[in-house]
C-alpha cells in the first residue's frame, strides 16, 4: 500500500522468533526491547558485545542478535573490563539484576566505576534474587517478605537497603550514573532517555556508565502486575528515589 508512513518496527537487535519467557507483569521485556531500539538507533549492533550473568539475564542471547558472552554470578563487569580493553573499539555492555550487580557482586561493580572503565552497565533492581528463589538482596526494602527475610528485612539483623546508584555516583571513574523505573509509559520514555545518555558515554570514551532500573517482580513480591505499579510509585520509590545522580556533561536531571 502507498501512502503509509511506518511509526514502529521490531528492533532488528531482538531475534524474531523469541517469545516472551519471563513472568507475566516482569519489567525485563520492557528494558530489552529498550536497549534493541537504542542498539539499532545508534547502529552499532555489529560492533556489541553484551555481557550476562547468572540470574534472569541469563537468557540474553536468546533475545538478541548480538555477540554475548557469559560471566559467572557477579563477575559481569570483570568480563566486560577484559574485554573492552582488549578490543576498545567494541561496544561492551552488562545486564544484570540487582542480586548480581548490587549484592554478590557489588565489589566488582564498585571497583569497576572507580577504574572509570569505558562499559555500560544496566542493572535491573527488582529488590530480590528473582531467578534463583526470591531471596533478599542488598536493595531489599526494609519489612519486605523475601524467602530469607519471612517476616520481613529487620535492619537490626540485616542493615538497610543499599542505594546503589548514589554509591557508584561517588566513585570518580563514573561518569554518568541515573535510576530509572518502568511503571508507566512516562517513566519508560525517562528510562530510555538515561540509557541512550549512558551508550552515549561510552561512545565518547568519558567513563563508566550505570543505569539502575526499578522493575517489578510479580511473582516474588508475590503480587499482581497492577499492584506491583502502585507498589513501586508508593514505596519502592520512596527508598530508592529516582533521578540523575551524575552526569559529568551536563549535570541535569531526567
Amino acid at each position: 500500500m502507498t501512502g503509509e508512513t511506518l511509526v514502529y518496527k521490531r528492533p532488528e537487535t531482538l531475534i524474531k522468533d523469541k517469545g516472551f519467557t519471563f513472568c507475566p507483569g516482569c519489567g525485563h521485556g520492557v528494558v530489552l526491547k529498550i536497549i534493541a531500539e537504542l542498539i539499532d538507533e545508534f547502529g552499532i549492533r555489529e560492533n556489541t558485545i553484551a555481557i550476562s550473568s547468572v540470574g534472569c539475564s541469563i537468557f540474553l542471547e536468546k533475545f538478541y542478535e548480538l555477540d554475548v558472552a557469559g560471566a559467572s554470578h557477579g563477575r559481569s563487569p570483570c568480563v566486560a573490563t577484559g574485554i573492552k580493553r582488549s578490543l576498545p573499539d567494541k561496544f561492551v555492555f552488562t545486564y544484570q539484576g540487582d542480586g548480581d550487580a548490587a549484592t554478590i557482586g557489588f565489589n566488582e561493580t564498585i571497583h569497576t566505576a572507580c577504574r572509570g572503565e569505558k562499559i555500560t552497565t544496566i542493572c535491573i533492581n527488582n529488590t530480590t534474587f528473582g531467578m534463583t528463589g526470591g531471596q533478599a538482596s542488598a536493595t531489599t526494602l526494609v519489612g519486605q517478605v523475601t524467602t530469607t527475610t519471612p517476616r520481613g528485612r529487620k535492619a537490626e539483623l540485616t542493615g538497610y537497603p543499599l542505594r546503589v546508584a548514589e554509591t557508584v555516583a561517588n566513585c570518580e571513574g563514573a561518569a554518568y550514573v541515573a535510576r530509572v523505573a518502568i511503571s508507566s509509559p512516562k517513566y519508560i520514555k525517562q528510562a530510555k532517555k538515561a540509557i541512550r545518555k549512558a551508550f552515549e558515554m561510552q561512545l565518547k570514551g568519558l567513563g563508566y556508565s550505570f543505569v539502575e532500573v526499578i522493575a517489578a517482580c510479580p511473582t516474588n513480591w508475590h503480587m499482581t502486575p497492577v499492584e506491583c505499579i502502585d507498589y513501586i510509585e508508593n514505596t519502592v520509590e520512596k527508598v530508592h528515589k529516582l533521578g540523575v545522580f551524575k552526569d559529568i556533561t551536563e549535570g541535569e536531571n531526567i
